[in-house]
């Protein structure tokens, strides 16, 4: 017993020095860790102040014809500095960040006991136990996610790790891709350490199923899952005499129902056809000049018709698919506007035009010293906004598309009339649209068909806004029998390659229309395709719901279609 006593006692004391040596060990590397974000802190702070003091010293000088290698005692004073800090945050925080994923393994284990204290403990006081520590257990227990719907993510001891150094801090969420080396995996940790630090479940959101490779870099940053949206859809969609079936992601009941029946209602009748009035994306920078003459002065450069084959020289360097089409400019004082555009081939093209424009400035900055460029998007371009620039100019791509639908199948298959239909049409989406204020706006639902195609596509989803510009026209022809119907849609964004394109999903329903990729025989001809499927889509949908409305349907086909009949109770229970 006297033995048995002294031996436990000993282990008692044994454990309690080794407890008391790693505290003043972790207080020192705290104070140390302490000190260095302090220093970086103070380094960072005279590095970005000391930039931005020469920026604007050097933009006076410009201004002013002063040379730039004249400098005052309090420019010299600031060029040192700027050495100087450039210097620590490179040779210090540099081999910080080197060794950061060391530093961060011996942070991540708080108050817990390391592995060898137990190692040291656990056989002298507990026969029988294994002497390894399971790990923390989370505070949102994951054992609630439905394993039938979204299996649980199981994690390593080792991520648990890297989990709780993430809620605390320790290691940024958004450096886990470049630290672990998977995708997957960092997306699984950040999920969980969402939940933690949230205190909200993500029971429901997937995980599993996708490839988070694809999007490093380029499409989404910090992922945590992935989220379902149902793909339908609607067709045969007999355009120019080709036929498509087109895919349409939405949550919205009836929609692709409705589009397919427009597009029988199409098919029946003939097919449509569409014809690309223009092709080229739009970028807008804003430059600043002293006086509104001077800014004039560009203005008229810009649009002299000998100078601009220097400029689209200039231009088009920035890619072999771009192509300068044409300069405009306006202005707002001694604000100048200048909208380029240019030819994207089968890229919808915003990267691709702002390196044309950001070439052609650097080059008038050249001529121009006095040209203050404000911003590379001034909003004259117009993305992502309502904006009777591209209402009445076009961005992307301008379509037309069109169709005669017989008098019979109005009656059987839409189940109205040419004249209700006509009537229906002034009424609502020309006279109703215009005591609105509508901008771009004259149509029934073309956002709708619109957002589901770029959805299901691969396309910038907010593009969806100007994209959806849209007139609807209808009008009786062959004495009154049959209904011609128009939409005329002047920018459409869209494009093959690049973008959210590339994905499995997306890259498969670009597959189903034939326009997966770039064209190898005519650059640009799958992203002109694509357009005019949209528009002949939304010329399906625009139909379809008119009649509907025409006809008294609207109401009764959404309470059928667009409910649930599911006992929502019993799911609870």
């Amino acid at each position: 017993m006297d033995v048995h006593r002294r031996t436990v006692n000993a282990a008692g004391n044994s454990l309690f020095s080794d407890k008391s040596s790693k505290s003043k060990n972790q207080k020192h590397d705290l104070q140390s860790q302490q000190s260095l974000y302090l220093a970086n802190a103070v380094f960072f702070g005279l590095f970005f102040s000391v930039a931005y003091f020469l920026l604007h010293r050097w933009r006076e000088k410009i201004r002013t014809s002063t040379p730039l290698h004249v400098l005052t005692i309090s420019e010299i004073v600031a060029v040192f500095s700027l050495i100087a800090s450039i210097f620590y945050l490179m040779v210090f925080f540099g081999i910080g960040i080197i060794f950061h994923p060391f530093a961060a393994s011996r942070t991540v284990h708080y108050d817990e006991e390391d592995e060898s204290d137990i190692a040291k403990t656990s056989g002298l006081c507990l026969a029988g136990v294994s002497p390894t520590l399971p790990p923390l257990p989370p505070k949102i227990s994951v054992e609630k996610v439905a394993p039938a719907l979204v299996p649980a993510v199981i994690l390593s001891s080792d991520d648990e790790e890297i989990v709780r150094a993430v809620v605390s801090g320790s290691i940024p969420s958004y450096t886990l891709e470049s630290k672990l080396g998977d995708c997957k995996r960092a997306a699984a940790i950040r999920n969980l350490a969402v939940e933690r630090v949230t205190g909200r479940s993500l029971e429901g959101l997937p995980m599993e199923g996708f490839d988070y490779d694809s999007i490093l870099g380029q499409c989404c940053e910090m992922p945590i899952g992935f989220i379902q949206i149902p793909v339908g859809v609607a067709g045969p969609l007999l355009l120019d005499g080709k036929e498509y079936t087109v895919p349409m992601a939405t949550t919205e009941g009836c929609l692709v129902a409705s589009t397919n029946r427009g597009c029988k209602a199409i098919y029946v009748s003939g097919g449509a056809s569409a014809v690309v009035l223009r092709d080229g994306m739009t970028r807008a920078p804003v430059v600043r000049f002293n006086s509104a003459k001077r800014a004039s002065q560009l203005k008229f450069f810009l649009e002299d018709s000998q100078n601009f084959d220097s400029l689209s020289h200039i231009f088009n360097k920035s890619s072999r698919f771009a192509r300068l089409q044409s300069i405009k400019a306006t202005m707002a004082g001694k604000n100048l506007y200048i909208r380029f555009t240019c030819s994207t081939g089968d890229a919808m093209g915003m990267n691709m035009v702002s390196k044309g424009v950001q070439n052609v400035l650097d080059f008038l900055q050249s001529e121009f010293p006095d040209m203050d460029v404000i911003g590379i998007s001034g909003n004259f371009c117009s993305d992502k906004k309502a904006a009777a620039v591209n209402w009445i100019e076009g961005r992307g791509k301008s379509v037309v598309c069109e169709a005669v639908i017989k008098e019979e199948v109005v009656k059987k298959v839409l189940k109205t009339s040419v004249e209700s239909l006509v009537e229906l049409n002034m009424l609502k989406n020309l006279t109703g649209s215009a005591m609105a204020g509508a901008l771009g706006g004259f149509n029934a639902h073309a956002s709708n068909i619109v957002s589901a195609i770029y959805l299901a596509t691969g396309q910038d989803p907010a593009q969806n806004v100007e994209s959806s510009h849209c007139m609807t026209m209808m009008e009786a022809v062959n004495d009154g029998k049959d209904l011609h119907i128009s939409v005329t849609m002047p920018s459409i964004e869209v494009g093959t390659v690049g973008g959210g394109t590339q994905l499995a999903s997306q890259s498969a329903c670009l597959n189903l229309l034939g326009v997966k990729g770039a064209s190898k025989e005519s650059p640009g001809a799958n992203s002109r395709q694509l357009a005019t499927i949209v528009a002949g889509s939304v010329l399906a949908g625009e139909l379809s719901l008119m009649s509907a409305i025409a006809a008294g349907q609207l109401v009764k086909s959404h309470m059928k279609y667009n409910r649930s009949s599911k006992d929502v109770t019993k799911l609870a229970s």
